[in-house]
């Protein structure tokens, strides 16, 4: 039966008392206690599935681990190619970019007399490459700028507990790991008998010189290999005049501006 409060405590004795319903919060407590100690624990790691008569939610890390979702940000890692180099080529895009100003990168030069099919292809790469990961904000910007598909974040880990704040700069030793990726559109995986095409390739805008005038080019390839060719009417130094056009493949147009 349940006890119906009074609208004025001070007129009822049970209440000015409290022991009735502090009896009653132990008991719910006592109940709740030995269910959860004696009671079988499911370990599902949704927590909101299991079943039972203990209902703990709490994950008991590390022996118990959360299922992290697909996509998940985790510690950063440093893919390496086939040779076990880091793909990084040291272009400064993830350093540039991180709003956190967490990475830091040195880079050098292949020598030129290096034989290596991969290392002959590429110009630089990384002497240094540190990641500080408490000023990380775990953004992924970084991932996203990557041209060369040289960082990741699907370790599926957060970072772990350090005993002092160096041990969470993250040098290449400690970012390289994973399996080696490789691409079709990496350099060193071209064909040996792969050239340059014949035709000249069709630039977005044209670049004019002083001086300088295009010339079309009317050999096999037809339309592919004309330049975009400057009209009368420059002035004397190369800048387009009043009235000036510029052939392309797609007719004469109207000159606003040349990007030098």
């Amino acid at each position: 039966m349940a006890f119906n409060a009074s609208q004025d405590p001070r007129t009822d004795l049970r209440e000015r008392m409290y022991i009735p319903e502090l009896l009653r919060g132990l008991a719910i407590t006592t109940r709740h206690f030995f269910r959860n100690m004696f009671g079988t624990r499911d370990p599902n790691p949704q927590v909101v599935d299991r079943t039972g008569m203990n209902l703990m939610t709490t994950v008991e890390y590390p022996e118990e681990k959360p299922i992290y979702p697909e996509g998940y940000r985790g510690l950063h890692r440093l893919v390496p190619r086939d040779d076990g180099k880091p793909r990084c080529v040291a272009c400064y895009m993830c350093a540039t970019i991180c709003p956190a100003q967490c990475i830091y990168i040195e880079a050098g030069e292949y020598e030129t007399a290096d034989t290596d099919s991969e290392s002959a292809v590429i110009e630089k790469y990384p002497t240094q490459f540190v990641i500080d990961e408490l000023r990380c904000i775990v953004c992924g910007l970084c991932v996203e700028a990557c041209p060369k598909d040289a960082i990741r974040m699907d370790t599926y880990m957060h970072t772990p507990s350090e005993y002092n704040r160096q041990n969470f700069v993250y040098d290449i030793p400690k970012l390289l790991k994973g399996p080696a990726v490789s691409h079709p559109s990496d350099p060193w995986n071209k064909r040996d008998s792969s050239a340059e095409p014949h035709h000249v390739h069709k630039e977005a805008h044209t670049r004019i010189g002083e001086g300088h005038e295009g010339h079309g080019d009317h050999g096999d390839h037809g339309d592919h290999g004309k330049h975009a060719q400057l009209g009368a009417g420059h002035g004397a130094h190369g800048k387009p005049g009043a009235g000036q056009t510029v052939v392309t493949q797609q007719g004469p147009i109207q000159v606003t501006k040349f990007l030098k």
